[in-house]
């Protein structure tokens, strides 16, 4: 006799924005919250950002930390984020650099 016990809910996994790259797309209309990846915040200041964001022209150019490319559409996103305008709801910042070297995510040793 097979017996179904309840499953166990996985584990909720932190968010890392190191590894968001690629094509983009920031959701701005709070109904659609749930069906987003993460909640960001845009920092105004670079000191106080998680991650400096390059914006690529290309999508084959983001290909790392930090270089997304602006996704017209969330269905050809690889990522959709959530905007919020309060910083304390966000799960990490981002703030937009215009060099691209700039770009990725800053360590804390």
């Amino acid at each position: 006799m097979l017996t179904l016990l309840p499953g166990r809910p996985a584990p909720a996994s932190s968010i890392e924005p190191c590894k968001i790259y690629g094509a983009v797309y920031l959701e701005t209309d709070p109904r659609l919250r749930g069906n987003c990846f993460a909640t960001v915040y845009i920092e105004p200041e670079e000191a106080f950002a998680d991650v400096l964001v390059f914006q690529e022209n290309n999508k084959l150019f983001a290909d790392k930390a930090g270089l997304w490319y602006p996704a017209e559409n969330r269905a050809f996103a690889d990522y959709n984020l959530f905007v919020t305008t309060d910083r304390n709801l966000a799960e990490f910042s981002i703030h937009y650099t215009k060099v691209r070297s700039f770009a990725g995510c800053k360590t804390t040793n």
